[in-house]
């Protein structure tokens, strides 16, 4: 299971390796920087559909608990 810490690690990482984070319900959402998502306790917020300034459209709330696994988008 993923924590807070570890998104957080992803999030600061320098220098920043876009993310893609795989649920357990087969969803799959992209973090092309680190202003796109939020580390909350229990769950991370992820901005959805980002327009050139990099502002979110809407977001989508993943709890830790159903995170599947993360990759880096380089290596997809």
């Amino acid at each position: 299971m993923f924590n807070a810490r570890q998104i957080r690690g992803l999030l600061n990482a320098t220098p920043f390796v876009p993310f893609r984070i795989r649920t357990s319900d087969g969803q799959a959402y992209d973090v092309p920087n680190h202003d796109a998502a939020m580390v909350k306790q229990n769950a991370v917020e992820i901005g959805l559909d980002l327009n050139r300034d990099g502002i979110a459209a809407r977001s989508v709330h993943c709890a830790y608990l159903h995170i599947a696994s993360i990759e880096d988008l380089q290596a997809a």
